[in-house]
């Protein structure tokens, strides 16, 4: 049994709601100077009008938005992770060991000991406990620390978004691992986005990767098509990573007004087949009944997906990392001997490499350490006319601080996902 979760206390339940609403009008302002950023660079006017501005979270005040360095907003994307802050490096080390030989209780006690000394202003150990409570299915406990996090950053509350099944849940599609088909939709998505979709649709492996970080503006026949694509996946229960859904979201909703129905169905279709992908029913509600009032329709009703979608966060591609991903398995342990045979074929004779980890959960002391053993291998150590491109995209930040402790950051690029 896990220990009892306690939120570390705000002074009031006033106090907490006036947090609430502060990191709910961040976020919407971080989604208007995004858009903002893209309509200066894909100068598109086929929307332009006066239509409403674009919705926010369910529940976000329509106070004015909070004032923000949009320097913050321009880091560099592709810059791989960072190294610990000292202030936190033996807590989160020994959290990362702790968590790879399944001793789940004990690295979430020695985060949440960080949390309250002197490292509590230090992300990393924040992140590593979100993704604690989200590979074991903890919902309330990430709700917890999550209004903590926000409180305490002055930001925006990260989204609970839990693996396909906890840890001990696994399932034998969690299993697989190989070369994942991907789909990278970019700039004006349009009628032409359907020979892009193609390859994924035409596959017959259980999962596809979908990536759309870099869409900038839609119109209502690259919505239909996409629409499509994605019913035809589901229907197929096909399992999807999503690349960037929040910043497609973020794209179609200024296209869309109550009342106004300019741009026809599928815009509000495919916003709410992404809601429902993403198994998000309270924003899918209020979307439905929008649509309803709009084309004077019954609301379609939400069902919950037999798979839901995988998210990861809109982050820009390397050119290294724009093809078809190997991806990892959902759990790692013991004897990865076969695993690593088979990155060994798919890396080939090609100059880079991508691991796809956003369905890895947890890998285990063992594992890591043969992990790292084969990716100096295939970086070509010691040869410089034979270095490889090597990436692991997407990891959660247990996984990433457990190989960056083990060295893999001399032969690799790692990238955890963001919150």
């Amino acid at each position: 049994m896990f220990a009892p979760t306690t939120r570390m206390p705000l002074d009031t339940e006033a106090e907490r709601e006036r947090q609430r609403e502060i990191a709910r009008a961040t976020a919407a302002k971080i989604d208007e100077i995004e858009l903002q950023m893209a309509a200066d660079i894909f100068d598109d006017q086929a929307w332009a009008g006066n239509r409403r501005a674009p919705a926010v979270a369910s529940g976000a005040p329509s106070a004015p938005l909070l004032d923000l360095d949009t320097a913050d907003l321009l880091v560099e994307e592709n810059m791989p992770d960072a190294a610990v802050a000292p202030s936190s490096a033996p807590a989160v080390e020994e959290a990362a060991i702790l968590y790879a030989n399944n001793q789940v209780e004990a690295a979430e006690q020695a985060l949440r000991a960080c949390l309250d000394s002197a490292c509590r202003g230090e992300r990393q150990p924040w992140w590593m406990l979100f993704d604690l409570y989200q590979a074991t299915g903890r919902e309330p406990a990430f709700e917890s620390i999550a209004i903590d996090y926000a409180s305490h950053f002055e930001t925006s509350p990260p989204a609970y978004s839990p693996l396909l099944a906890p840890l001990g849940a696994q399932s034998s599609a969690q299993a697989f691992a190989g070369a994942t088909p991907t789909a990278s939709l970019s700039g004006r998505l349009d009628g032409a986005a359907g020979a892009q979709l193609a390859r994924v649709l035409d596959s017959t492996l259980p999962l596809v990767r979908l990536e759309f970080s870099t869409v900038a503006s839609a119109t209502p026949e690259g919505c239909a098509v996409l629409l499509a694509a994605l019913q035809t996946l589901r229907q197929g229960g096909r399992e999807l990573v999503v690349a960037g859904a929040d910043h497609l979201i973020a794209v179609l909703r200024p296209m869309l007004a109550i009342g106004e129905r300019g741009a026809g169905e599928a815009p509000w279709l495919l916003l709410l087949e992404l809601l429902l992908l993403m198994n998000r029913e309270k924003d899918f509600e209020e979307t439905a009944m929008d649509y309803c009032v709009t084309f004077e329709v019954s609301p379609p009703s939400f069902e919950a997906p037999a798979r839901a979608a995988v998210s990861v966060g809109a982050t820009a591609d390397s050119p290294a990392s724009s093809g078809d991903r190997f991806l990892l398995p959902g759990l790692i342990e013991g004897n990865s001997v076969a695993l690593l045979d088979a990155i060994d074929a798919h890396a080939g004779p090609h100059a880079s490499l991508v691991l796809d980890c956003s369905r890895l959960a947890r890998i285990d002391y063992a594992a890591a350490t043969a992990l790292v053993a084969r990716l100096r291998q295939l970086a070509g150590a010691g040869s410089a006319d034979a270095k490889r491109s090597i990436e692991l995209r997407d990891l959660n930040h247990l996984v990433a601080a457990l190989l960056r402790l083990l060295g893999a950051g001399e032969y690799a690029r790692l990238y955890a996902h963001k919150y």
